[in-house]
């Protein structure tokens, strides 16, 4: 067996998923949101599904996705990007991930991943034959220094893997970590692959940058996005890779060996929605950040500390700030056992030195839902304290 995954453990999403579904616990671990995404985006797909057609779509994605991603990411964004050559749609943005890092990452190169990230990009460099350096960060900034960075760059460094929007710290790069990233990316010849699928879950009038909009990084980033994520179409898998015509041949050729194509109706459906108008995603993102803020309340007020969230849909809470002694993991073991309410610890985002105070909660859920959760962790607190 291939040790890379073979030896890896059950994800503590899958982990806390199972104990709340023995228990009938609330779950706030696992990200999706209670709702079923928009009905015109569903209804295109599915008449896009009647009509046809149906059998293999080009590679790199129906035309018109492809176009609606140029499209989109010209008004939203303001970045040019040519729809034919430097774009290849996924099946999911893990697999466009995966594609960007074992068509990039060389055996012997190493990539630099900041923690806590992603549980896949370290199993996914390590099987391109990388190896992956870690940078750490931590609360409350979770932020990224040039000694770190600096540090962590060898002669073998080939990328660096970022999350902005951030899973699981609910942050974004500021602009003064952009411009050090993209001084350090030019610096040392290094490939930003960018985790982006975030990006239209911003919240407080804050609008997402991408490195890729960075003078000089047109050449050397490579920008992921999600359908999923977009229109809470979790189920759906259609992600994108967007980078240039070097770069992106590559990803395509990998893509080709792991799904090859995603399925066109769906792609018609994300076609269909990128080209919504701006107030489906104004009334998006006030939605979330209302719940967001109903949750961050009930909890504040009951004495939980709750860390900054600045854009996707998960809050952190502090627990020892809280006034809570337990680690992440005994902390959300106990909480789904005793109080039914299943959260995610942060410090399996970690591969070394974890933060292990900090647990991440989804807030994309109804209010009753909410509410019920916050009930239970005000009680849970005080078993706890």
């Amino acid at each position: 067996m291939n040790p890379n995954f073979a030896d890896l453990p059950t994800t503590i999403f899958e982990d806390m998923s199972i104990r709340a579904r023995e228990r009938g616990a609330i779950n706030l671990g696992q990200g999706f949101p209670d709702a079923e995404g928009p009905e015109d985006v569903r209804r295109a797909a599915a008449e896009a599904t009647i009509n046809g057609p149906n059998q293999y779509p080009p590679m790199r994605g129906i035309p018109a996705l492809r176009k609606a991603i140029a499209d989109h990411y010209a008004h939203h964004q303001d970045l040019a990007i040519d729809g034919d050559k430097e774009v290849v749609v996924t099946s999911g943005a893990t697999e466009a991930l995966a594609a960007s890092i074992l068509g990039l990452v060389r055996p012997g190169d190493e990539a630099i991943i900041v923690q806590p990230a992603y549980d896949a990009y370290a199993p996914l460099v390590r099987q391109a034959g990388g190896t992956p350096r870690f940078i750490r960060s931590g609360p409350p900034d979770w932020t990224i220094t040039r000694d770190s960075l600096e540090a962590a760059i060898t002669d073998k460094t080939r990328v660096i893997i970022l999350n902005s929007p951030h899973n699981p710290t609910a942050t974004m790069l500021s602009e003064t970590e952009l411009r050090l990233l993209a001084e350090v990316c030019k610096t040392h010849d290094l490939v930003a692959i960018c985790d982006e699928v975030w990006e239209h879950l911003t919240f407080d009038g804050r609008t997402h940058k991408s490195l890729m909009a960075m003078s000089g990084m047109e050449a050397r980033t490579v920008k992921i996005g999600s359908a999923g994520k977009i229109f809470s179409l979790t189920g759906w898998k259609v992600g994108w890779a967007i980078a240039a015509p070097p770069l992106a041949n590559v990803i395509a050729k990998t893509h080709q060996f792991l799904t090859f194509t995603t399925p066109p109706n769906l792609q018609a459906g994300v076609a269909y929605g990128l080209s919504k108008n701006d107030s489906y995603f104004d009334d998006m993102r006030a939605d979330f950040q209302r719940s967001r803020d109903r949750l961050s309340t009930a909890l504040s007020q009951t004495g939980f500390s709750i860390l900054p969230c600045a854009a996707t849909y998960f809050l952190s809470v502090d627990l020892e700030a809280s006034g809570i002694a337990l680690g992440d993991r005994d902390f959300a073991i106990r909480l789904v056992e005793d109080a039914g309410v299943a959260v995610i610890p942060i410090s399996p985002f970690y591969e070394s030195d974890p933060v292990t105070s900090i647990v991440r909660l989804c807030f994309a859920k109804g209010d009753e839902m909410l509410d019920q959760a916050a009930e239970r962790l005000a009680t849970a607190r005080k078993l706890f304290t």
